[in-house]
């Protein structure tokens, strides 16, 4: 049997990034939504796959993020987004940036098969 991502050295770190979409039900989003759950899934098993490697891999789940496909919406509608937020407002992609980094770093190397959500807690509620 051939190994799991040969080009891939040991103690590596995968992260993919997933959505709060693949937890949440959003009309018009089920495709969109199942491909993120996919993706957790996808984590789920390399874990058990690469632990011999020492390979972790993780999912970061940002939610509404300040984008340059979110600064083309009107007002109101990130209005309505960010009441949808615990914390009352879309995220930076600083955010996301430095979870990533956590994610990669020596710093999360006790850290393997989970979804990061980076989300303000929207998917927790």
């Amino acid at each position: 049997m051939q190994k799991a991502l040969p080009l891939l050295n040991d103690d590596s770190s995968i992260i993919l990034t997933g959505s709060v979409a693949g937890v949440k039900g959003t009309p018009a989003f089920g495709v969109y939504g199942a491909s993120k759950a996919a993706i957790r899934n996808c984590v789920r098993g390399w874990t058990m796959e690469l632990k011999d490697r020492r390979i972790r891999s993780n999912v970061i789940s940002p939610g509404p993020i300040d984008t340059p496909i979110t600064n083309g919406q009107p007002a109101d509608i990130i209005a309505r987004i960010a009441a949808t937020i615990p914390i009352g407002r879309v995220g930076r992609p600083e955010e996301v940036a430095r979870a990533a980094l956590f994610l990669a770093s020596d710093d999360s190397s006790f850290i393997t098969g989970i979804e990061l959500f980076v989300d303000g807690g929207r998917a927790q509620i």
